[in-house]
């Protein structure tokens, strides 16, 4: 077994003003491993800068700015989080919320075709050939 010990004694990690966690059963309930990347992106960002109660209010555009992600990027991780009962969303009001029991499944399908990049990309084959 491996004792821990302090590696950097000067840069020690405190909590002042702000104070964002994420419980250790993310990682060891599975919540962690049924992410995405763009899912676990977004996640980890509304964790960051929540309030005590997992309140936060960004807008798509700056969300998008910060975490490098595309508007159809950014909406299926929104979407996936709120269908996976990690977040509720309402007008640019997210709430990171408390894990549930285990972790939900959602399916998506490789080729969504509701998907705003997949209509972009059909739209643009679609006007080269005609």
């Amino acid at each position: 077994m491996i004792t821990k010990r302090i590696l950097n004694r000067k840069r020690i990690r405190r909590i002042s003003s702000g104070f964002s966690f994420i419980p250790h059963r993310f990682v060891t309930g599975g919540f962690l491993q049924s992410l995405s990347r763009e899912e676990m992106l977004l996640y980890f960002f509304l964790v960051l800068v929540a309030d005590r109660h997992g309140l936060s209010f960004y807008s798509y555009d700056s969300i998008c700015n910060l975490l490098g992600l595309d508007l159809s990027e950014y909406l299926g991780a929104r979407n996936r989080l709120i269908e996976k009962d990690l977040i509720c969303f309402k007008d640019n009001l997210f709430q990171v919320l408390s894990l549930p029991d285990k972790p939900v499944q959602v399916t998506i399908p490789e080729d969504d075709p509701a998907t705003v990049r997949h209509l972009i990309m059909q739209s643009l084959k679609e006007g080269r050939n005609a």
